[in-house]
């Protein structure tokens, strides 16, 4: 019995010119032909041809177009004996579908050599590949791929803005200034060579299947787990219900709560004790992973990128830091931060202080926040002298508001004593979230305390009164 067979032949980098006649040859002789795309300028010399576009369009991941496409292929080979399958460019050069051919044990392949787009590419850039070293990368493996390189990189398969976007975030410690030649549609009539920069990889053009880039020099090597999270976060919110149904508005909640609980980790944190980081790190990754959904909420809505976060963040803190980055002299924090007040007031255009204060502040810390707003422009107590008063006059208040019944009042002095409370609170360095959560944890173990000494001793806490409890609570902390 004759083993299936699939012929595989390339159809070159760009038109018909670049075809050879064995290959032309070769589609003429099999009956059966398949086309991995019609998507390519010499598509048309592989008539009467079934095309796989359709699997792109329907398949979650890339390694199931992959394996879709070698089934399909391998099924058709057993069902008439040989098939032809034309890929763009070269067989062996990046073809993932060929690879999977290639361990197919139900079928024989036959591999026949085509030109592909690195001829094109090398002669454009005026480089010898072997003299210069290129290493040709797989746009989509990027990040792990070229691991530990700085170049010179010839990167395929970056066909879509996004995966530019990638390869720029697998860079963790690029300047930006770093040149990129990116290459498309080479061999065409409308061949494109765009020279630019690392920071605008994937601003310049709109980046299609034709399309490569070359990385003469890197001042880092490539890092990868950073791309390999975001990879992560996209992965879960195409494939994962869950994650799908989540909005910017939906996540609020959960960017809340992972925040509070890296608070409770930094809390937590023993420096005599290396195994505590365990959890910061924990936290961390889970707060991070929050950064990393919203990003991919608006990268799927097409409105920014994580790279665009990434690099809006490090702008802004090169521009806020010219003592570090430029000539400004500062040589102490409260130069460091009137002048990042002022850059951030010109930046923002702000007429107010307060501007800039987020609204959704728990209220100790929207407290403290407006106070020290207003205290940078003199708008304070020289020390904490001055406040203390504030305290004693604000509590009078509210004892007079509750003498006259008035609800409203009541509401607004203990709005005041509160304030005066965190005015007090920030004169001594404290931050008053902390310090109330520190005070509410210790209420909260104290009264468990309570409640073991209650059980014990057989009694009922809801029966027991105020004088039993007292009791109990002044056991135990007498006992701490």
């Amino acid at each position: 019995m004759t083993t299936p067979r699939i012929v595989i032949v390339g159809l070159g980098p760009a038109g018909p010119e670049y075809v050879t006649e064995h290959t032309r040859a070769e589609i003429a002789r099999v009956a059966h032909r398949y086309l991995r795309t019609d998507r390519h300028p010499s598509a048309s010399l592989v008539p009467d041809a079934d095309t796989f576009d359709d699997v792109y369009e329907a398949a979650d991941t890339f390694a199931d177009v992959y394996a879709e496409i070698a089934d399909r292929l391998a099924a058709a080979a057993q069902l008439h004996g040989e098939v032809l399958y034309a890929v763009p460019g070269s067989p062996l050069i990046l073809e993932r579908t060929v690879r999977a051919l290639r361990t197919d044990q139900r079928i024989e392949c036959t591999i026949h050599p085509a030109m592909s787009f690195l001829d094109i590419a090398y002669a454009r850039l005026g480089i010898d590949p072997v003299e210069a070293n290129v290493t040709l990368v797989d746009g989509h493996e990027f990040a792990i791929a070229a691991a530990g390189m700085a170049g010179p990189l010839l990167v395929a398969h970056t066909h879509a803005n996004w995966v530019l976007s990638d390869i720029k975030l697998a860079v963790e410690n690029a300047t930006g200034d770093e040149p990129v030649v990116i290459l498309q549609r080479l061999g065409s009539p409308d061949e494109r060579i765009t020279h630019t920069t690392w920071a605008e990889l994937d601003r310049t053009v709109e980046a299609d299947h034709l399309t490569s880039i070359y990385i003469p020099h890197l001042a880092a090597p490539v890092g990868s787990e950073l791309v390999r999270f975001h990879q992560l976060a996209r992965t879960l919110r195409e494939q994962c219900p869950w994650d799908q149904e989540q909005t910017h508005q939906s996540l609020v909640r959960y960017l809340l709560e992972e925040t509070y609980e890296v608070v409770d980790a930094l809390h937590a944190l023993d420096p005599e004790d290396p195994s505590t980081d365990d959890a910061l790190i924990e936290e961390l990754g889970d707060l991070l992973y929050q950064i990393e959904f919203h990003a991919t909420i608006a990268e799927q809505e097409g409105r920014f990128t994580m790279a665009d976060v990434a690099q809006g963040v490090h702008d802004k803190l090169v521009r806020r830091h010219p003592h570090v980055f430029g000539d400004v002299v500062a040589d102490d924090t409260h130069t460091v931060l009137a002048n990042w007040d002022l850059i951030k007031q010109q930046e923002k255009g702000r007429t107010s202080v307060f501007e800039g204060v987020p609204h959704s502040l728990p209220s100790l810390s929207y407290a403290d926040a407006v106070q020290r707003k207003a205290a940078k422009v003199g708008f304070d107590w020289p020390d904490v002298d001055g406040a203390w008063p504030k305290i004693e006059e604000e509590a009078a208040e509210v004892r007079a508001a509750v003498h006259a019944a008035d609800t409203a009042a009541v509401r607004d002095e203990l709005g005041d004593l509160l304030f005066a409370v965190v005015n007090v609170a920030r004169h001594l360095g404290v931050e008053p979230e902390a310090a109330l959560r520190a005070a509410t944890l210790k209420f909260r173990r104290r009264f468990e305390q309570v409640e073991v000494l209650a059980r014990e001793r057989g009694l009922v806490l809801q029966t027991a009164g105020l004088e039993a409890l007292d009791t109990l609570w002044a056991e135990v902390k007498t006992g701490e």
